[in-house]
């Protein structure tokens, strides 16, 4: 694999890879606290707060993965009763409501961190400004931008049929099962 490839393939998976990091070190971090208060009466008291912070940036950063797998629940049984057409169409237009949505989000939330926001306001354990804590707020929403409109190109244009990671694997298995029935 080439220094290109490979620095490609991390870009494309840095969402997860730092979803990965944050949930090893809040679970390492609660498991800590955890075992400091029952076996040394001791509260790691930055601990939770941190580890909250860290778990909210995970479900932003969580939300982001799902839109780069295609994963967001969806109601789309009833496009199997449409021509595949109007189907692929009523989900790109759903896919672009849901970027303005995210575009107008972002925006108000840029607005919020950066201009709204109290310079003074800080964690109350940490001491941390609570702007670096809601940026995850227009980082994650830029980024899901990014990720539906790569898989609406991906769909639209190069014509590739995106599944969500359940869906692809049921159709695996019923495949095995039909190829082991002949």
């Amino acid at each position: 694999m080439s220094v290109k490839s490979k620095t490609l393939a991390l870009i494309d998976n840095a969402e997860t890879l730092f979803c990965e990091v944050l949930l090893a070190v809040f679970v390492v971090l609660l498991f800590a606290q955890i075992l400091a208060r029952q076996l040394f009466g001791y509260s790691i008291a930055w601990s939770e707060e941190l580890s909250t912070y860290m778990f909210v940036w995970f479900a932003y950063l969580g939300a982001v993965v799902a839109a780069k797998k295609s994963a967001h629940n969806r109601v789309t049984f009833h496009f199997a009763y449409l021509p595949k057409i109007v189907g692929k169409s009523l989900l790109t237009f759903a896919d672009l409501l849901w970027v303005g949505f995210n575009v107008y989000f972002v925006y108000l939330s840029y607005d919020f961190v950066f201009n709204r926001m109290n310079l003074f306001w800080k964690s109350q354990t940490l001491g941390v400004p609570m702007k670096y804590i809601y940026m995850i707020l227009p980082i994650a929403f830029t980024l899901m931008s990014l990720r539906i409109l790569w898989n609406l190109y991906v769909s639209v244009f190069r014509g590739e049929e995106l599944l969500d990671p359940e869906t692809a694997a049921i159709q695996k298995i019923r495949k095995e099962n039909e190829q082991a029935k002949a």
